[in-house]
């Protein structure tokens, strides 16, 4: 299932082999993928099924053993380790679920992390910054730690540091996994609205199917392939 215009990601007969001879494992067996910009799907699967796995190639952090990955058309399969640093750090947001902040940094600082590493001037980094937390609610918090911050709060923080360098794609690795149930729905909420408001396309793995039913569309994976690609239940309703 994909939209009708040129995918920001495609996937073309990718697979991906970690090992040689007789302990090579194939965790990806021939993927085709195509994800179009302002879309938001949902990876889904067991363990081992090859969704981190894919995750870490779009994310540009692991190569594909054989296929093509092309991003805006542009081939990132042939790109060096440098090239594919500068995409990601230019064109890719991420969110974990343990959140990944500083623990003696301020709110501001961990947000503004992504910017100093390219060499922003401090008064952009500081404006980008604190828009970027008012953005995802946390207008007023800028000074508090991590420690002061609740689990959900902790994960808005870190997705204001994925946005504030305004990223094509958002990928998001088990984002409520160490959330409760209301923060899980508050950092969902704000993802969708991140995806509809501002055009972002968000990519995230998930094994909480009602957190996948957040996204437009979900791909489950099984032993290294797709197998299905469906619209969700609350996009096939709209």
């Amino acid at each position: 299932m994909t939209g009708e215009s040129s995918p920001i990601i495609e996937l073309r007969a990718i697979t991906k082999i970690y090992g040689q001879g007789r302990v090579a494992f194939q965790a990806l067996s021939g993927i085709d993928l195509r994800i179009s910009a302002g879309e938001f799907v949902a990876v889904m699967g067991p363990s081992g099924s090859g969704k981190s796995t894919v995750m870490n190639l779009l994310g540009c952090l692991d190569s594909p053993t054989s296929g093509e990955y092309l991003f805006r058309g542009i081939h990132v399969e042939t790109l060096n380790r440098n090239q594919r640093a500068l995409l990601r750090r230019e064109c890719l947001g991420f969110v974990f679920q343990g959140f990944n902040l500083l623990a003696r940094t301020s709110a501001q600082e961990n947000v503004e992390l992504p910017l100093l590493y390219r060499g922003e001037p401090a008064g952009a980094r500081h404006a980008a910054a604190k828009a970027a937390l008012k953005q995802v609610g946390l207008d007023g918090w800028e000074h508090h730690t991590p420690a002061e911050l609740s689990g959900g709060q902790q994960q808005r923080v870190a997705i204001a540091r994925a946005i504030v360098t305004r990223p094509l794609v958002l990928l998001a690795d088990e984002p409520t996994g160490n959330l409760d149930t209301k923060c899980s729905k508050e950092v969902m909420e704000l993802l969708v609205n991140l995806n509809r408001e501002q055009g972002i396309s968000v990519l995230m793995v998930t094994h909480e199917s009602d957190m996948a039913e957040y996204a437009s569309r979900i791909v489950h994976f099984v032993d290294g392939k797709i197998a299905s690609d469906t619209a969700s239940q609350e996009a096939a309703c709209c």
